[in-house]
């Protein structure tokens, strides 16, 4: 390989599809070049046969031509498409891939929620290196939630859970503010007999020398609780505290959408769901009976650069991304996950 090899992710979730383009340089790590993020808003617009509308549909396609293009223009050498919980769990999927594919020449592959914890488990190792010991990662995302813990590169337990702070808003929660504090109580309930067996593993093992999270719910809760600014850098340390969370819950629940978004790090594409992220963090947190988790900037996207890099560098591994024959965008090289 002559120079850095350019890779483009793009990342279909719950909200948004985000291409996120990236130098890949072995020995370096991912040399960020630009994001690019459009909303689709999926599974809002999932109905309750789990179908998506045709609105959202429209908003897919558009947004991955969009990121068709911005990865044309910056000379992106192989782009990696895939969907997460919000299409893969769709009951129209297949219908929905098949019009995409049809309308860009994208064949959007579907990455399991046991390949999401896996290649999230490892960017947060690679951050925190392995000084973090046996290492605990949670992962809010708006459909499910990916627990993962290990020792080493690869996590010895990977885990998604139907605990997604959208999933839980929609299913869950009332339409407006405020909500009581029965209907806390119930969510609370509901999160820990979800948890309950499925985490035995996990509380079987030594406990984790690092209790790791990361995504926009983590995030921005952990902003909420007093860390510091996106703006320090992505090198300032970050802390989600339990019992400062634990404070924040009957105040969220309180307040409508457009108020929450006047908090400090909630976002007001997000505030809606905030409440239910803050419920499921705090659950996961007294399940498991950690005070306090350490944000870490890597999640799933640099999680499949770093996986990419790794085979560039002649690493060995699961085959996370079977090879399937590429399709051709302008001369770069449509790598599509299965």
């Amino acid at each position: 390989m002559d120079g850095p090899l350019r890779l483009g992710v793009l990342d279909i979730g719950s909200n948004s599809a985000h291409l996120r383009v990236a130098d890949l340089d072995p020995g370096h790590p991912p040399a960020p070049v630009r994001s690019v993020k459009s909303a689709v808003r999926l599974a809002e617009a999932t109905d309750r046969h789990g179908v998506i509308g045709r609105p959202a549909v429209g908003r897919l396609i558009a947004a991955v031509r969009e990121s068709v293009a911005a990865a044309a223009a910056l000379d992106v050498a192989e782009l990696v498409p895939y969907a997460t919980s919000a299409l893969r769990d769709a009951a129209n999927r297949d219908d929905v891939a098949a019009e995409v594919r049809a309308a860009t020449g994208v064949e959007l592959g579907f990455l399991s929620g046991e390949r999401e914890a896996r290649l999230t488990f490892l960017a947060a190792r690679r951050w925190f290196g392995w000084s973090a010991g046996p290492m605990l990662l949670a992962d809010i995302g708006g459909g499910s939630m990916e627990l993962a813990y290990g020792a080493g590169t690869e996590p010895e337990i990977a885990l998604s859970l139907p605990l997604g702070a959208g999933r839980l808003t929609r299913h869950h929660l009332p339409p407006r503010p405020p909500v009581r504090k029965r209907t806390r109580r119930a969510l609370r309930e509901h999160v820990r007999a979800v948890l309950g067996e499925a985490v035995l593993g996990i509380a079987e093992r030594p406990a984790p020398a690092r209790a790791v999270a990361t995504s926009k719910t983590f995030t921005q809760l952990a902003r909420l609780c007093g860390a510091p600014k996106a703006k320090a850098g992505p090198y300032r340390e970050r802390r989600l505290d339990r019992r400062e969370l634990h404070r924040w819950i009957p105040r969220l629940a309180k307040l409508p959408d457009e108020e929450r978004a006047r908090l400090r790090g909630v976002k007001a594409s997000r505030a809606h769901q905030i409440l239910a992220g803050a419920i499921v963090a705090e659950g996961v947190m007294d399940v498991l009976g950690l005070d306090r988790l350490d944000l870490c900037p890597w999640a799933l996207r640099e999680g499949v650069l770093l996986h990419r890099l790794n085979e560039l560098a002649g690493g060995r591994g699961p085959e996370l991304f079977p090879e399937r024959r590429p399709m051709t965008l302008r001369g770069a090289s449509l790598r599509a996950v299965t």
